[in-house]
């Protein structure tokens, strides 16, 4: 049977601005602004469906406008979406980036409180289902309660992305708290590892992780690349060349290419090769998940 991949946490309108001059403070900056779709859950989601991956997304769409145009695009884009949710009360997530004139992030802004509500209670009716996966990604969008109870509950491999610093804190609370405390993989980038493991190096904050029961542990590196490790082996593999167009959601795409190689049987640290080729596949494009990553990447 084809394998099956469960992709939970948020998905929202994606506002991009981009600068034609260097950034001044307290200003009007002259720039372009891009729409589209995001949020780090759909943009993983979206990459394995365009690399052919069987994917189901689960997420909550707020019940204006922005929510409806969410729920059909993800459709349209191959991702199955029944076993997310339409909450007509809530107002759907939206992520606001500006970039500087090379296209690295200034700053962001994200609303994204209506994944908030998924809970427990909400992941433990759809337990069933979510149990059919292969393999199971959640971001850190979701609560505390929620990365616990997936760390508890769910039988396949889960890989969490640890999205920013502040979003990345409780996934270390819910591994010191779990009654299971083990995660297959973790990908932060290294402002979130050093920050939730107050620690100085990469490698320190790798081993700090794998002693809390992370299994194998992507730290992106930007510029650098990505250093992973497991209990076994560490590598450092430099990021690959290439024209720089816009940097948001290309951590997204690392994390989605590292799953894709878990679906082939790629054997860990390559895993993180295909990352690094599916991040190089979105930093080429304007778009938050680049259409044409299948034929960068197959």
């Amino acid at each position: 049977m084809e394998t099956l991949i469960s992709v939970i946490g948020g998905a929202n309108v994606d506002l991009s601005a981009t600068l034609y001059d260097a950034f001044i403070a307290a200003d009007s900056n002259p720039g372009h602004i891009d729409i589209g779709y995001g949020g780090v859950a759909r943009n993983i989601a979206h990459n394995l469906a365009l690399l052919g991956a069987r994917t189901q997304l689960l997420t909550i769409f707020g019940g204006d406008l922005f929510g409806g145009l969410l729920h059909d695009y993800c459709k349209q884009q191959g991702m199955d979406v029944h076993l997310s949710e339409r909450e007509s009360a809530l107002r759907s997530g939206v992520y606001l980036c500006i970039n500087n004139h090379g296209g690295e992030m200034i700053a962001a802004v994200a609303d994204t409180e209506c994944i908030r509500t998924i809970t427990p209670e909400w992941l433990s009716k759809r337990s069933g289902e979510i149990n059919l996966s292969d393999f199971v990604v959640a971001d850190t969008n979701i609560s505390e309660d929620a990365i616990r109870w997936l760390m508890e509950n769910v039988t396949a491999p889960l890989f969490i992305d640890g999205v920013s610093t502040t979003k990345a804190h409780p996934v270390i609370n819910a591994l010191r708290t779990s009654k299971l405390p083990y995660l297959h993989s973790l990908k932060l980038n290294l402002k979130e590892a050093l920050a939730v493991t107050e620690t100085a190096t990469y490698a320190q904050a790798a081993q700090e992780l794998l002693n809390m029961g992370v299994a194998h542990v992507y730290i992106t590196l930007g510029a650098e690349g990505v250093y992973c490790r497991n209990a076994a082996e560490e590598w450092l593999f430099p990021a690959l060349p290439g024209e720089v167009v816009n940097t948001t959601g290309a951590g997204d795409a690392f994390l989605a290419g590292v799953v894709y190689a878990y679906t082939k049987n790629i054997p860990f640290p390559k895993t993180a090769q295909y990352g690094l080729m599916a991040a190089r596949a979105t930093l080429m494009s304007a778009k938050a998940v680049n259409p044409e990553i299948a034929n960068i990447l197959l």
